[in-house]
């Protein structure tokens, strides 16, 4: 009974597999079925999950609810809402390095985004998210006066030529637009348009225009190539330094990277280019060892004060491990070669901490000598913090170590996941 037992049970995996993925409700993902799912829809929306966790038990009859309202109003939508048990089947959890639950990841066209749903968990915020996706991440301009007046050149702008939309070099520009939409704002023109000078025979031509030089940047390998193209294109709209906002921060910090958080006057142009020359010059090597970013010295007043700075100090450079901060020593060194690295370098070894505290026992003497000096007794002795930055003036107590972490708190927060304790940051 047993081996018929064990034999029907096969029977009916197997069958389960082999059924097509069903667009009018949520589908169970599976190692098994992980491939054929992914690939099953332009876009398919994965909810990873926890039985224990009370955040995913709210989310699931949500769930379920938007695929099945989705495949309602929307039949003719290429689109497909999945759930993982992340405790029944957590090799594929952790195939996508899940550390918190509900996690909610989405595929286009088989890619996985890198960015998350972090939004409103309800039926109509999860299905206006899917339809954006869904929606042309294109805009069409007619004449090169339109692109001239409606170009947002704060804005990564890819300006794309073509005469045949319905080619593959033009179907794989589609794709890669799909993935980037949120790096970049892509523009496609019209076929009538004549093509401009540096096209390829076919007429086709990609120019990426920097926005902060507002020069055009051509593709000039072959749009047929699709992993090459988007590469150049990744390159391209993901820059180097990021900008760090309110609204990024949460994803920013489960990359696990310690910050290089340049704080500056977001208008001061020239003191970004410093910045972004020195990472490209000195980290070029070592670029998984921290996440350059940028940040407005005036929106992130709170991190600035915490350092001891004001915005009247800006720029000025820290990094943040997610334990302490560090702020950089002299911001005239900033550019000097070597200087930037050294200050990475010293974090990883540990070095930065150290200095830290060999400066506090130097400190400590110098408070020691100058109590002796003035008759200060124990009990009179007042905390350093009693200034910005912790240093007070002779007499108190200097801080026992750097300013801890402002960014750790900024990380996806236990009110709306459950948070697995990992050793990530």
């Amino acid at each position: 009974m047993r081996v018929l037992g064990a034999c029907v049970a096969l029977l009916s995996i197997s069958s389960i597999l082999a059924q097509p993925v069903a667009q009018d409700q949520h589908v169970l993902l599976t190692n098994e079925n992980h491939d054929q799912v992914l690939n099953s829809a332009t876009v398919v929306f994965v909810a990873f999950c926890a039985e224990w966790c009370p955040f995913s038990r709210r989310l699931r009859p949500v769930w379920e609810e938007t695929a099945r309202v989705f495949k309602r109003e929307h039949p003719d939508k290429s689109a497909v809402f999945a759930i993982v048990d992340s405790v029944a089947h957590a090799d594929v959890a952790d195939r996508y390095f899940v550390n918190k639950y509900p996690t909610m990841k989405y595929w286009v066209n088989g890619e996985l985004v890198t960015k998350e749903y972090r939004g409103t968990r309800s039926v109509d915020a999860l299905t206006t998210h899917v339809l954006e996706q869904l929606s042309t991440a294109m805009n069409e301009f007619p004449s090169q006066e339109y692109i001239d007046t409606h170009l947002d050149r704060s804005k990564r702008n890819v300006l794309v030529y073509t005469k045949d939309r319905n080619s593959a070099a033009f179907s794989n520009l589609k794709k890669a637009a799909m993935i980037l939409r949120e790096d970049c704002s892509f523009w496609v023109s019209d076929p009538a348009l004549a093509a401009p000078s540096g096209a390829d025979i076919q007429g086709n031509m990609i120019s990426f225009v920097d926005p902060d030089t507002g020069d055009h940047q051509q593709y000039t390998m072959s749009m047929e190539n699709y992993d090459l193209m988007k590469q150049w294109l990744t390159d391209k709209c993901i820059p180097l330094v990021r900008e760090v906002t309110f609204e990024n921060v949460e994803e920013l910090t489960e990359e696990g990277l310690p910050f290089l958080i340049f704080f500056r006057d977001v208008n001061n142009k020239e003191h970004d280019k410093m910045f972004t020359d020195a990472v490209v010059r000195e980290l070029y090597d070592i670029k998984g060892a921290v996440n350059p970013l940028f940040a407005d010295g005036k929106k992130f007043a709170h991190p600035l004060r915490h350092l001891g700075k004001t915005q009247k100090d800006l720029p000025v450079l820290a990094i943040d491990s997610f334990q302490h901060m560090f702020l950089f020593p002299d911001m005239s060194q900033v550019s000097t070669p070597g200087k930037l690295r050294q200050f990475v370098e010293d974090l990883n070894s540990g070095k930065l901490h150290k200095e830290f505290h060999e400066s506090l026992d130097q400190k400590m003497m110098d408070l020691a000598k100058f109590k002796s000096e003035n008759g200060i007794e124990e009990e009179h002795e007042q905390d350093g913090d009693a200034r910005p930055g912790g240093q007070g003036p002779p007499g108190h107590r200097p801080k026992t170590d750097p300013p801890p972490s402002v960014f750790k708190e900024l990380k996806p927060s236990g009110k709306r996941y459950s948070l697995l304790m990992k050793q990530e940051l």
